[in-house]
């Protein structure tokens, strides 16, 4: 074995194992043990040593179907990140300092996450999706003091005080330029050694309330923490691994990060500016990835293509994000032969559960609990159920597990109740050990791979002087799964009517992230129960139960119906 540190070795001891083990579900669920941890540094202690002399590819960002682009090696990625850690050092970063990095797929991106870590720093990637207003919550919610930025989104920082501005790209006045961390010294030393428990990243993630909270993750819990994510995949080294995650997104570093590195695959990105699925499926073949996990949205889309006739090389096909379609995975299998895999976890957690490699799939389950976790079902209560809450055994609390959310100590106390991490999502257990995922606890859906507050859209909706109160809940859709869709009472002195319905849709766009938008909108009366709060449960209720294809409800629109929009 290379001259790992100690934490290091048992590290890839584990690693080893479930990669030894990847096709026996049973051995690997009863015999893996996170490894005890007591300084670690996963640049350091792990990628660098993994990456010296290593000349077979890290990341692969291709910028066309066949495959032209970058492609860069271990031993290039540990030089690379060398520099821009020494780089950010001259800037001022120093241990514990927070990053929010806004990057699309380039190489940079991976350079600082990966100098970040041998910093001690704490990064808190950030979609390009966020408007000037998220980026300003953010940067004070999150006591910003450096941020990486492309330079295509410069201009959403503007007026923004006592953070310093680092510029991939062109950099105005007022910026440094990224650029120059590739002249810095490629011999990094750091300052001393990286306890395990020491903060790494910050995600926001939004709930049923409008305060974002910070999840908090360590040096153990996402690098080691994503041995169970690899598992699950069923990554090996050598394999070109294609995750369809946009940056930004607890998905993103699941996947295009730590998952495929630990066990030694390279990251595959190809990058386009609107989805192509015939593009898309070119791609898969002319670059010979062997390991791709899309989110249904994507599948959705692939299907509608001739998939039999694209002799792709993959191995193993997987979905996350919300239960995919049987019939989707029963087209994906008859043209390919093989089976798309689900698996659950949250940006709280790594994989918690799922269909692992060489195991039967049972259709609409989402698979067994994965190496690592010990999962109860509870009822309200917090007492054992065969349908309840996924809930995570605290007494056997697994590495992975965040530290807890770093703004909201109550938001903590409350998911780590009665010796339990509650996630807020409900499964039902089969015989066979299978679970079968049913629902979420509130009132957060999920619309792509996107998950959604109803609160928050509300609160957006609210501040367009005509409405007076506003509930949102998912549409069906048949791209993205559901779209958040409004019902609306509007203030005395307005009146429901096209003209209105436009204005709405547009102050939406001027408010709202791409991803965020309300796509649907009716005025109407709001089911309320006696004292006074909405019945969203109705509201759901209803747009479920809608045939597909009905037709329009008195007074409702939809953000298409608006060309001019666009």
């Amino acid at each position: 074995m290379p001259d790992y540190t100690p934490s290091a070795q048992a590290f890839v001891a584990a690693r080893d194992f479930l990669q030894r083990h990847r096709a026996d579900y049973a051995r690997a669920y009863s015999e893996f043990a996170w490894p005890r941890l007591d300084t670690f540094n996963w640049a350091l202690d792990y990628f660098d040593v993994m990456a010296r002399g290593n000349d077979r590819p890290a990341l692969w960002i291709a910028d066309d179907p066949a495959g032209a682009g970058v492609k860069l090696s271990f031993a290039q990625m540990a030089e690379r990140s060398a520099r821009v850690a020494n780089f950010l050092r001259a800037q001022g970063v120093r241990r514990g300092d927070r990053i929010l990095l806004m990057l699309p797929n380039r190489p940079e991106l991976w350079d600082t996450m990966l100098a970040a870590i041998k910093l001690g720093a704490v990064i808190a990637p950030a979609t390009t999706q966020l408007s000037p207003d998220d980026v300003r919550e953010r940067v004070e919610a999150g006591a910003m003091r450096f941020a990486v930025v492309d330079a295509a989104e410069l201009n959403k920082f503007e007026g923004l005080q006592g953070i310093k501005r680092i510029a991939v790209g062109a950099a105005p006045a007022g910026w440094i330029d990224f650029a120059a961390a590739y002249q810095a010294s490629p011999a990094f030393t750091p300052d001393g050694p990286t306890p395990a428990s020491d903060p790494l990243l910050l995600y926001f993630t939004s709930g049923t309330t409008s305060k974002p909270k910070l999840v908090e993750h360590t040096h153990q819990s996402y690098p080691v923490g994503h041995l169970s994510t690899m598992y699950w995949i069923g990554l090996m080294p050598g394999d070109l691994h294609w995750n369809i995650s946009s940056p930004g997104w607890a998905k993103h570093a699941w996947s295009c990060l730590f998952a495929p590195w630990n066990a030694g695959a390279c990251v595959f990105i190809y990058n386009y500016a609107r989805f192509v699925a015939k593009d898309a499926l070119a791609a898969l073949v002319n670059c010979g990835v062997t390991t791709l996990c899309a989110p249904p949205t994507v599948w959705r889309m692939l299907v509608q293509e001739p998939l039999a006739s694209y002799p792709v090389k993959l191995r193993e096909v997987l979905g996350a994000g919300e239960p995919l379609n049987p019939e989707i995975i029963e087209r994906v299998r008859a043209a390919w032969n093989l089976t798309i895999r689900d698996g659950y976890g949250q940006t709280e957690t790594t994989c918690v559960i799922g269909n692992s490699p060489g195991q039967p799939v049972v259709p609409g389950s989402m698979g067994r609990p994965l190496p690592g976790y010990r999962i109860e079902l509870v009822d309200g209560d917090d007492h054992p159920a065969s349908e309840g809450e996924i809930a995570l055994v605290l007494a056997q609390r697994p590495l992975a597990l965040m530290n807890g959310y770093a703004n909201h100590p109550e938001a903590t106390a409350y998911v780590m109740r009665n010796g339990y991490y509650h996630t807020s999502d409900v499964a039902l257990r089969r015989d066979d050990g299978y679970l079968v995922y049913v629902g979420r606890t509130d009132d957060v859906f999920k619309s792509s791979d996107y998950r959604l507050s109803p609160f928050e859209l509300e609160s957006v909706l609210i501040e367009h002087e005509a409405i007076a109160e506003a509930a949102v809940v998912p549409s069906p859709d048949p791209v993205r799964l559901s779209v958040p869709k409004a019902f609306v009472i509007l203030r005395q002195g307005y009146t429901p009517s096209p003209e209105l319905a436009c204005e709405v849709f547009r102050f939406m766009r001027e408010k709202l992230a791409p991803y965020k938008r309300v796509r649907r909108l009716q005025f109407s009366d709001l089911p309320k129960t006696i004292s006074g709060k909405i019945r969203r449960v109705e509201l759901r209720r209803s747009e479920m139960e809608r045939p597909a294809g009905a037709q329009r409800q008195p007074g409702e629109y939809w953000e298409e119906d608006f060309p001019d929009l666009r």
